[in-house]
């Protein structure tokens, strides 16, 4: 396999370079060339032709935004990684350049240990996720034979989600098919660190016609609500009388995340049982697929965005190919099969 071609834009000289060295010590990866703003980076395209972009956010000239919509109308499919500030207005950034086409994003460390693990993040995460997002896809394959369930299967009571690298998108599309009347709880575990959580939920919210809010610990769960679980918090499903709680808490990392989508699952399945529909969208690494067992244990039904339409098949691929989901879907698909098996509050 050829090296992985990457060209690396950030304004910080200092950032430049730690990227750079990082990158360049991972194996299979090359940085072909760096660029201090948008405007230069654009210019490079052509003559490096790198395999991966990774782009800060606030730059002079052509900030993040300006630069990916230029590459955008060049290169649709070239893979581009964010690099932001962890900060609010980081965050609302990276958010549009994700609705704008961005692959995936990483947040620089901050503080008096920044740039060491702003290294840490680099060789850790980042290097793992360029080799990942850089893989070509494999041919379709053929998956096991899935018997559908019969009509008698029980009735959905909760939808929970796991969803991590290209999510954002990926949820949005999925929500914009509920409706008001959708009758049944949600609750999503999507990988991203605190501030993005909370916004993610106030675009949803802005654009579903249910009501989706970053979860509190000790909420009482809402029919036709979808609760997103906070950023480097666990959100677990308990029950206070006949009131089901959002629960909060700051267990260890599953999978290396907090969110994880296993815990969430678990827990639910001992709430709703078989009347738990599980659904896993795109996402690196195999978070969900224990959680599904559970699932699937309990007679609960099991979903999984197919290869084609996820920006990685890794948690919904694992799912699959363990024979686990009922069904294998492309995104479009996914929102208007889950109205049709939840129904709607026809009072």
């Amino acid at each position: 396999m050829q090296p992985i071609r990457v060209l690396v834009v950030d304004d910080s000289v200092v950032i430049r370079r730690v990227v750079s060295e990082e990158l360049s010590a991972a194996t299979n990866i090359v940085v072909v060339g760096t660029a201090a703003n948008g405007k230069i980076a654009v210019a490079k395209l052509a003559q490096l032709l790198p395999d991966l972009v990774i782009l800060d956010v606030e730059m002079p000239e052509m900030d993040g935004l300006e630069t990916l919509k230029a590459i955008r109308k060049t290169h649709p499919r070239l893979p581009v990684v964010m690099f932001s500030a962890l900060t609010e207005q980081g965050a609302t950034a990276t958010l549009d350049a994700l609705s704008l086409g961005a692959t995936d994003y990483f947040t620089k460390p901050s503080g008096p240990n920044g740039l060491d693990e702003s290294r840490r993040v680099i060789r850790e995460e980042l290097a793992p996720a360029i080799l990942t997002l850089c893989q070509p896809k494999p041919a379709a394959t053929t998956l096991p034979a899935i018997t559908p369930r019969s009509t008698s299967a029980s009735r959905i009571e909760a939808v929970v989600i796991g969803v991590s690298t290209g999510g954002p998108n990926a949820l949005a599309e999925v929500f914009r098919n509920f409706p008001a009347q959708f009758r049944v709880p949600i609750f999503v575990a999507q990988h991203m660190p605190p501030t993005f959580t909370r916004m993610l939920a106030e675009r949803l919210s802005a654009t579903s016609a249910i009501p989706v809010t970053e979860a509190q610990h000790g909420t009482v769960v809402q029919p036709g609500h979808a609760y997103i679980a906070p950023g480097d918090h666990h959100m677990v499903l308990g029950r206070s009388g006949t009131s089901i709680l959002t629960i909060l808490n700051q267990d260890p990392h599953e999978n290396s995340c907090r969110p994880a989508a296993d815990p969430l699952f678990r827990s639910a399945s001992k709430i709703y049982g078989a009347g738990l529909l599980a659904v896993v969208l795109t996402g690196m690494g195999s978070d969900g697929f224990r959680g599904c067992e559970t699932v699937k244990a309990a007679g609960g039904q099991i979903f999984v965005q197919d290869e084609a339409t996820s920006v990685v098949w890794g948690m919904p691929g694992f799912i699959a190919k363990a024979g686990l989901a009922e069904k294998v879907l492309p995104l479009p698909m996914i929102g208007s099969e889950i109205v049709r098996r939840v129904g709607i509050d026809r009072k």
